[in-house]
């Protein structure tokens, strides 16, 4: 039945004989189990003119299977409380659920049949299709997302991440009830499926549980996609986007590391747990923007006044990622933003964290990943993730490592690798954005 079997107590990886990865997280403190199933496969696996294809198998999948209406599946997931969606982002699809012990098998056996026999009604999928384009047309009246959308495709490229996970109503417009089959049958087979459980439930039963509903699904004799993506090449520039709003979006986009790549170099180096570029990164943007005490709010909002709002990000990706500053300002104040913002990007690579900034940024970091692990849905969904990135069931402990780990130099180090000439993404009114991207 296994093919093979590793344990780090409380958490259980198997392996079973069709090639899907089982996850089990033994949580009996509350009658409650979750699951997140997650298929390798998200946006960057489409074709430029098929964008939105991934995000549309996602909105259709629980609209109808062979044996199922879309009705019938609703009212058989609401009728015993239990929680059944699903998603898709760049790098993976997600199905999720959760119910009480006593309802599970059938609720995931439900989430089975989704995946394996979905129809895909052509009714469904013309609603879905006017949904979408809905969505496409409120985005675009959003200035942050303009602006963000302009930084994907400056920073990418041909790479599939430029494109928003939507499509466009071009590509969207294209798409066939045929792509979506085709993609399905392509992508969602057993060898490409990790299913993380959380909650009361035993690995034996979880197992003999996942054999009953799953063992009998098959891989297809034919191997995996394969999948050959452009290089992204870094040629910093700025774009703007005149628009009528009250206020101006400045975002500055720095390309980063994979967290793939970035624990495959310190592992190459020897430094192991001891130095993640990763983690750097990740520490930079706790101090730099995450919350009402982080440097970007104290120092642009609190004491300059000049932003609405002020955060940064760092995306974890499969492939190259971005590090993002970005800022909402008045119009008039849009040059001095953008000047300001980069002062205090650039002010990490010239000037180390003290030890009580960093020890604060570490302090808030780990607090929040630790919440972030509270309940069983949160737990199978981290898990989930780490497998599914390729990074094994060990990164939860070795991230936190890492964290703890790294030193003020090595952050200002990383900082002078990948934040030193950004991106520049502008949106605004023409008056207060265009001249200033001409002068860029």
């Amino acid at each position: 039945m296994l093919l093979n079997s590793i344990s780090t107590q409380p958490l259980h990886r198997t392996t079973l004989r069709n090639g899907i990865v089982v996850l089990v997280t033994e949580n009996p403190t509350a009658d409650i189990i979750a699951a997140r199933l997650f298929i390798r496969t998200g946006s960057r696996w489409e074709q430029p003119s098929q964008a939105g294809l991934v995000h549309l198998i996602s909105a259709v999948l629980t609209k109808g299977t062979e044996t199922r209406s879309s009705l019938e599946i609703a009212e058989q997931v609401e009728s015993v409380g239990a929680s059944l969606s699903t998603d898709s982002t760049t790098d993976y699809f997600l199905v999720s659920l959760k119910s009480v012990s006593a309802d599970f098998g059938d609720v995931l056996e439900l989430a089975a049949e989704l995946l394996r026999s979905p129809t895909f009604p052509a009714q469904e999928l013309e609603l879905e299709r006017r949904l979408t384009f809905q969505a496409i047309r409120s985005q675009q009246e959003q200035p942050f997302t303009v602006a963000f959308d302009q930084l994907r495709r400056i920073m990418y490229g041909r790479h599939p991440y430029a494109q928003s996970g939507l499509g466009t109503e071009e590509t969207v417009a294209s798409l066939t009830r045929e792509d979506l089959l085709t993609f399905h049958q392509q992508h969602f087979r057993p060898d490409n499926l990790v299913v993380s459980l959380s909650g009361r439930i035993g690995l034996e039963n979880a197992i003999a549980l996942i054999e009953k509903i799953f063992g009998d699904w098959q891989a297809p004799p034919s191997p995996l996609p394969s999948l050959q993506l452009p290089e992204v090449i870094a040629q910093p520039i700025c774009s703007a986007t005149s628009q009528d709003t009250q206020q101006s979006i400045v975002m500055l986009g720095y390309l980063a590391p994979s967290v793939v790549d970035s624990l495959a170099t310190a592992a190459q180096q020897q430094l192991g747990e001891n130095n993640s570029d990763y983690a750097a990164l990740k520490l930079m943007n706790t101090y730099l923007g995450n919350g009402l005490s982080s440097r970007l709010f104290v120092e642009l909002r609190e004491k300059r006044g000049l932003a609405y709002e002020v955060s940064a990000f760092y995306t974890t990706r499969l492939d190259k990622a971005q590090f993002v500053a970005y800022m909402g300002t008045a119009p008039e104040n849009t040059e001095i933003a953008l000047d300001g913002l980069r002062a205090e990007v650039d002010r990490l690579t010239t000037l180390p964290l003290s030890l009580d900034e960093l020890q604060a940024a570490k302090n808030k970091m780990l607090g929040q990943y630790a919440l972030g692990k509270q309940t069983n849905a949160q737990i199978a969904q981290t898990y989930g993730w780490y497998e599914t990135l390729g990074l094994g069931i060990d990164f939860d402990r070795v991230f936190q490592t890492q964290i703890s780990n790294t030193t003020s130099e090595q952050v200002q180090q990383a900082a002078q690798k990948y934040l030193t000439q950004p991106y520049v993404s502008l949106v605004g009114p023409a008056g207060a954005v265009e001249e200033l991207a001409a002068h860029f």
